[in-house]
């Protein structure tokens, strides 16, 4: 063990304070500096970061983006973005520089363009149905057709205006010489608007200016829910990239990008610092926190000769760093890669509504064709056998079926986060009700990272003063956990003097004109215990051990029995070593666990299970993790996990407990049941419309309100959930 110079972290200094409020976002410029602040959460975090950021020299605008959790800040030349972060964490937030050029755009113009066309539809709808009512009231002749050509003047633009995503989704899957749900969609409006159209210019007694209206507002709806369901689900691969750090300082003083950088150079790496690229280090001692790369719940002592890996981050010693791989070629690149891999292959996955489009949206076409075909051989009437070809293409339009999967999905989102699970991706559900394993990482997922110290009894108040004061002058894990423990205790710390740190070993101080150590065994003269523990030596006296222990995070041990009884499967995987593996499997019981896995091997893990026909749920929190949380048939992440590996995540966790896990299992099959009977609503109101249409009963707006009606009953099946 030894000293790190970074403070300790509060999860959130401000929280408390007000409810949260989104800052407006300020579009970053060419050389703001942009930083990911994972661990804000309200009103107060944004007005802290700002005035913390505003206050450092240079600095002339600082804006927080609470949703993206992340800070743009204005500044002017010479201000780099060690600083700032050193500034935030100083005031208790996590802060990592972010390069802008790899995460691309932040604008949703595609969520805003849905939403502004469903408000407009909706807008034009309900002004023709009041233009309708007078139509339904009596009107007739000129009355009438002057009512009509208002009505078609609002609809006609709002319909080119407002079905466009349906559309140009009907249009690419033609052209691909293919059928998709959005194809009967496009014809039933185009149709209905056409056939009122031409009603209108003949003077006919019936147009379906708001049939046409009502099919796109209520499919619009479907559309938006849908892409809410998905709208925080961005690209892990471009998260990944971006914490890479985007310039490196060469030994002999000069800043420069990490393009730049070629094998051989030598760069330098201060204490607090994330390694800018694959290297070995040839000056320099310090301990390396490789938690989320690897999954060591630990610091590791590095040297000479010592690999290092693009991510990791150099806690005490100042290091001379040899690149052998820098950029597109690191290690933490080729894991981005492996991620972005990985998702394309899940994103493959068809959902239930897809699925059934496939074989609807031939019979619906099908159908009205027939239709028009028999009428037009029995009455020779080509305006009757259009009336009703349109009627049954309304009528059988799959609008109840492109609102069954987003009401539900709606549905059961709202349920999950009552209960602390943010959904992301639009099929997390249906994949999650097929999880027959649960694929569980250790540190920051099975624990919660910090090691707890363990209960110290028969030591002397002088010994546990001397260990306080130089456990208080570090910020290692254990010393942090070894300070908080001694404190609850009552016990003071003791007066030390000449108090410094030694890379890769510990901290020391001078007391009564002796010299005191606490650190590694080694350092101290001690005897290096089985578990993980930290030595106390003092000149003269028998070396002291305080022993630790890995704190389960609350709810695991009532999750894995859950899962257990439930015939699921659970497997531990970690990077960590095995002692402290097996003893975490020993006190959940699960008997199938791996230690030292590297991220690679995680993934090629949950890939074999998946040749073997399992499908695997992944519940992890760390770089090492994302390729296997892509890989998995669905994945969870604590709200405590790197920005990259919620990112990759279906579904988040909001709270420190892990019993939702068991919650999202049942809710996600009981969301696939609603589904299913949402189809089956659909195919019963099918069953009995379609005869109706198709025997010349069911006018167009008739049709309309009919596929109306199959809307909210699909709807109301869904609020079930809830």
């Amino acid at each position: 063990m030894t000293a790190a110079v970074r403070p300790s972290l509060a999860t959130c200094p401000a929280c408390g304070v007000g409810a949260p409020v989104e800052a407006k976002p300020v579009a970053p410029q060419k050389d703001d500096i942009l930083l990911s602040l994972p661990g804000i959460h309200c009103a107060g975090c944004i007005s802290e970061v700002e005035r913390t950021l505003k206050r450092q020299p240079g600095v002339r605008a600082a804006r927080v983006n609470l949703t993206q959790k992340r800070a743009t800040v204005q500044a002017e030349d010479g201000v780099n973005a060690e600083d700032l972060t050193a500034a935030l964490e100083q005031a208790g937030y996590e802060a990592h520089e972010l390069d802008a050029a790899s995460l691309g755009g932040q604008d949703d113009p595609r969520g805003r363009a849905l939403l502004m066309r469903l408000g407009v539809a909706g807008f034009a709808m309900m002004n023709v149905m009041l233009l309708s009512v007078a139509v339904w009231s009596g009107a007739s002749d000129a009355t009438r057709d002057m009512f009509h050509w208002i009505s078609g003047a609002i609809a006609l633009p709002t319909i080119v205006f407002s079905a466009q995503p349906f559309f140009a989704s009907a249009w690419s899957a033609l052209r691909a010489w293919r059928l998709n749900m959005d194809v009967p969609i496009s014809l039933a409006i185009v149709l209905a608007a056409a056939i009122s159209v031409y009603e209108t210019s003949v003077s006919g007694a019936h147009a379906y200016f708001d049939a046409a209206l009502s099919l796109t507002f209520f499919l619009l709806a479907g559309r938006y829910l849908d892409y809410r369901t998905r709208s925080l689900a961005r690209s892990a691969a471009s998260e990944l990239a971006a914490l890479e750090v985007p310039r490196a300082t060469r030994t002999d003083g000069q800043v420069v990008p990490i393009s730049d950088l070629r094998p051989g150079d030598l760069v330098r790496v201060v204490p607090g610092a994330r390694m800018p690229v694959d290297g070995i280090i040839i000056r320099g001692e310090s301990e390396i926190d490789r938690s989320f790369l690897t999954g060591e719940s630990l610091p590791v002592f590095a040297g000479p000769d010592t690999e290092v890996s693009a991510g990791e981050v150099n806690l005490t010693g100042v290091l001379t760093v040899r690149v052998t791989a820098a950029g597109r070629d690191s290690s933490l690149h080729r894991l981005a890669d492996l991620v972005a891999l990985a998702e394309d292959a899940r994103n493959r996955y068809t959902s239930l509504a897809d699925r059934a489009a496939r074989i609807y949206a031939p019979v619906v076409h099908l159908l009205s064709f027939a239709a028009f075909v028999g009428w037009m051989m029995v009455t020779g009437d080509a305006r009757l056998s259009l009336n009703i070809a349109v009627a049954t293409l309304i009528i059988t339009c799959p609008c109840a079926l492109g609102l069954a999967v987003p009401a539900v999905s709606t549905a059961a989102s709202g349920r999950l986060f009552r209960k602390g699970l943010l959904i992301k991706s639009p099929t997390a559900l249906e994949r999650l009700s097929e999880v027959d394993t649960v694929v569980f990482d250790k540190t920051g997922t099975l624990t919660e990272g910090l090691p707890v110290a363990d209960p110290i009894s028969g030591v002397s108040s002088e010994t546990l003063s001397l260990a306080l004061a130089l456990a208080e002058a570090s910020a290692h894990p254990l010393a942090q956990s070894l300070s908080q423990a001694i404190r609850e205790d009552g016990v003071s710390p003791a007066d030390l003097t000449a108090l410094r740190e030694v890379p890769g070993q510990g901290v020391e101080g001078n007391w009564n004109g002796k010299t005191v150590r606490l650190g590694r065994a080694a350092w101290v003269g001690a005897e290096a215990a089985a578990g993980t523990a930290a030595y106390l030596g003092v000149d003269g006296k028998q070396p002291q051990t305080f022993t630790f222990t890995g704190r389960l995070r609350p709810g695991a041990a009532e999750t894995v029995a859950k899962l257990r009884a439930k015939g699921k499967r659970v497997i531990l995987l970690s990077g960590d070593s095995a002692a402290a593996t097996s003893d975490i499997a020993a006190q959940l019981g699960i008997g199938d666990w791996r230690a030292e896995v590297l991220p690679q091997d995680k993934a090629e893990v949950i890939s074999s299970l998946a040749r073997d026909g399992h499908k695997v749920l992944m519940v992890g929190d760390g770089l090492n993790d994302t390729a296997a949380l892509a890989s998995a048939h669905a994945s969870i992440s604590p709200g405590s996990a790197l920005e990259a590996a919620r990112m990759v995540s279906d579904i988040v966790l909001l709270g420190r407990s892990l019993e939702p896990v068991v919650e999202a299992i049942d809710t996600s099959r009981s969301a696939v049941r609603r589904i299913v009977e949402n189809f089956a609503i659909a195919a019963l109101y099918n069953a009995v419309a379609i005869p109706v249409a198709v025997l010349g009963f069911a006018t167009p707006l008739a049709a309309a309100l009919a596929m109306s009606g199959s809307s909210i009953m699909v709807s109301l099946n869904a609020l079930r959930l809830r």
